[in-house]
């Protein structure tokens, strides 16, 4: 199984957003996928369609308690696709899991050897603490989705920094697979340029699909559905089918491995 954290410590960022839908479109095209919510708002099991009464077992039961992965794991409306849920109890999993020994590494025990799935999402908090610690130790990718903005590019720099520590610390083999750029609009000439700034800085790291501005993104979740679901001829779900297509040609050769 391919593990792939979508983290990004700035809010607002279409993180979110870029892990519902990715994980959709990957589903969509054959791919038996998970997706984990390791953010306490729970705003990915809300915007795959799953009600908060529904969530019983959940990523807190999989880091905190060492709940099974098969518990935890619940299947969504879209085929191929199961979800690890969040609810605010994940909130005090950061306080309960200090005095734990390899509090880092609970996330990737839970996944160690699992090969029901091809691949895994983990959508993170919006921020550097130890839920996304623990999702970048376990994962083998980083993807890192970029609001076209100005203070943007600050925490990327910071985020960067980061992965180098845990790639010295926890996880040498982690790397990042890509930055999509988000919430672009090419009204605006600062998204253009920030834009272009990344690029410069990153080169083909950045993916060349780049995801807009798009009403049907912000309707879709209020719809319990992802926006690929929700219109699929829209401009933001075309924006994700693309990525997704980037995505696949970088992922390793690894599908179905155990």
């Amino acid at each position: 199984m391919i593990c792939v954290a979508i983290a990004n410590q700035k809010g607002g960022v279409g993180k979110t957003t870029t892990a519902i839908n990715i994980a959709t479109a990957m589903a969509a095209t054959g791919w038996k996928t998970l997706l984990i919510d390791l953010d306490p708002q729970g705003n990915a099991s809300t915007g795959i369609g799953i009600h908060s009464a529904d969530r019983h077992r959940t990523s807190y039961d999989l880091l905190v308690d060492q709940a099974p992965l098969a518990q935890c794991a619940v299947p969504s409306a879209i085929p191929g696709l199961d979800v690890v849920t969040a609810t605010q109890d994940l909130t005090g999993a950061e306080v309960e899991l200090v005095s734990v020994e390899d509090r880092s590494g609970r996330l990737r025990s839970a996944l160690a050897g699992q090969s029901s799935y091809d691949i895994c999402f983990i959508d993170c908090p919006p921020s550097l603490g130890l839920l996304t610690l623990n999702a970048l130790a376990a994962a083998d990718t980083l993807l890192v989705p970029l609001q076209c903005e100005f203070f943007a590019l600050e925490g990327l720099s910071q985020l960067l920094q980061t992965v180098e520590r845990v790639q010295q610390r926890f996880n040498p083999d982690l790397g990042i697979i890509g930055v999509a750029l988000t919430m672009f609009d090419r009204r605006n000439r600062l998204t253009d340029q920030v834009a272009d700034d990344v690029r410069d800085c990153l080169g083909s790291l950045v993916f060349e699909a780049v995801i807009p501005r798009n009403v049907r993104l912000s309707e879709a979740p209020s719809h319990g559905l992802p926006a690929l679901v929700y219109d699929h001829a829209c401009s933001g779900s075309r924006a994700y089918m693309a990525l997704a297509r980037e995505l696949i040609g970088r992922l390793p050769e690894r599908r179905k491995a155990a």
